[in-house]
């Protein structure tokens, strides 16, 4: 039996996800397994034509399809994510209609479920027979038990191409609305937003009046008093992409630092603006490429969160309401990098003078959030993603991610870790004795406790 993998990391041969691979072409010798370094040799598959069909060779011989690569940001890497654009741009769909295929990803468990969630996305829009996901942390081959339970899942996909198993479609086909956007409402001068001294900054992949997002960013520009900033993230000096090297996590400084203009880009730009609105196009299950190079390049300060108090929402033009997924991922960047989650605005529903009115209020609340400060809760996507990081920083990685574990030490990242909580040991010591003598906690009523400091704040009158 033939077996694919087409590789998603950086690192070609050299990635940790590809070990996994080799451990079960040791296990099982009898089969072939042909690794292609898709992610590594992007540039070469979208520039020269017979590099690309070379690897379209390769897939229409398989008889199992391997999609493998470590997270980045939430997702694949962004070489990986052109070469799944360039399978739908260049007409090679029909290839993988049929196929077996299965999905192995490796990383720290920081929102690998959204990766395997795209992944899964692509292969259901390709009708591929989806087996299913192996979302391995990245040591795990080397601890016996879940070496084991690789080995094993990998046998039950062999099974399943040798017994023609049938498998289930999870996801339905993306439908785009036929709808041309075209602004109706000229805001008045008297009417347009004042920023108050906050800085807007605006990055867009589309800045085109033709069409419907350049139309919106446009719009919503217009809608300000004062000459707000719009950028084209495709005009942004970006010689390379996110090649997984992780030097930066010795002192947060890029390998491509002098050699293009991202880091002062990202610094002086993005981080200094107080109210950012982000503008895509949905392409496959997530946006451009071009985005997510955007987002990968911008990791150069690792596990810190960079854009700190300020307002993020997006303006996307595509079918968002049909993918959960990126709504997860777009909400969750915002919520850990200690900002404010504004929403979206999209071209999906809603007449065009509804969208006038939407993008107007949109920069007018962004404002009025920012001239107060206000920073909503996070909810689990912001809370849960901060512990992850937390954790494995303070532990395992913090060897290799220095500068981030001398953020967490000075900005009281650690300070988060429970057995820190002062007030809470304290309760517990007075508390825990008491709940085990039983004529105490069957006599202790538990919602009046729980509700009696909520009772002193609501009767105290300075407060």
């Amino acid at each position: 039996m033939k077996f694919v993998i087409l590789n998603g990391s950086p690192k070609g041969n050299e990635s940790v996800t590809m070990q996994y691979i080799l451990y079960i072409k040791k296990k099982h010798p009898e089969h072939e397994y042909v690794i292609l370094n898709v992610a590594q040799m992007i540039n070469k598959l979208e520039t020269k034509q017979e590099k690309l069909l070379e690897v379209i060779q390769e897939l229409k011989n398989a008889d199992g399809i391997v999609w493998g690569f470590p997270v980045y940001v939430m997702l694949v890497c962004s070489q990986y994510k052109r070469f799944i654009e360039l399978i739908f741009d260049r007409g090679f769909e029909e290839l993988f209609n049929g196929k077996y295929t299965t999905v192995l990803s490796t990383s720290i468990h920081f929102y690998d479920h959204t990766a395997q969630n795209y992944i899964h996305g692509i292969c259901d829009d390709l009708k591929m027979k989806y087996f299913g996901f192996f979302a391995a942390d990245s040591w795990d081959l080397l601890y016996p038990d879940r070496r084991k339970n690789w080995l094993f899942f990998f046998e039950k996909f062999i099974n399943m191409i040798n017994t023609n198993q049938p498998t289930s479609i999870y996801h339905q086909s993306l439908t785009n609305r036929e709808f041309h956007y075209e602004p109706k409402q000229l805001v008045n001068e008297s009417d347009k937003i004042d920023t108050r001294g906050k800085k807007v900054l605006v990055l867009s992949e589309d800045t085109n009046n033709l069409t419907n997002l350049g139309r919106m960013v446009n719009t919503f520009k217009k809608s300000f008093l004062d000459n707000i900033e719009l950028i084209n993230i495709n005009e942004i000096d970006i010689v390379g992409p996110c090649i997984g090297c992780t030097k930066c996590g010795y002192n947060h400084e890029c390998i491509y630092k002098d050699k293009d203009e991202f880091t002062d880009f990202w610094t002086k730009k993005v981080m200094l603006a107080d109210i950012l609105i982000f503008a895509g196009n949905i392409q496959d299950r997530f946006l451009s490429s071009r985005w997510k190079l955007v987002y990968d390049r911008a990791f150069f300060n690792n596990h810190t969160p960079t854009i700190i108090d300020k307002q993020l929402g997006y303006i996307i033009s595509g079918p968002l309401s049909q993918i959960p997924n990126l709504r997860e991922i777009l909400q969750a960047h915002v919520e850990y990098q200690d900002s404010n989650f504004l929403g979206f605005i999209t071209d999906e529903f809603g007449t065009s003078e509804e969208i006038d009115g939407l993008l107007y209020n949109f920069g007018k609340l962004a404002v009025e959030y920012s001239l107060a400060n206000f920073i909503k809760p996070r909810t689990f996507l912001g809370e849960a993603a901060m512990k992850v990081f937390r954790d494995d920083v303070y532990g395992r990685n913090r060897f290799v991610f220095l500068a981030d574990h001398e953020y967490y030490e000075s900005h009281g990242v650690y300070n988060t870790f429970p057995q820190n909580d002062e007030r809470a040991k304290k309760l517990n010591e007075k508390l825990i004795p008491l709940m085990k003598i039983d004529k105490v906690r069957n006599r202790m009523d538990l919602k009046q406790e729980f509700l009696r400091p909520f009772k002193k704040l609501l009767e105290s009158p300075n407060k």
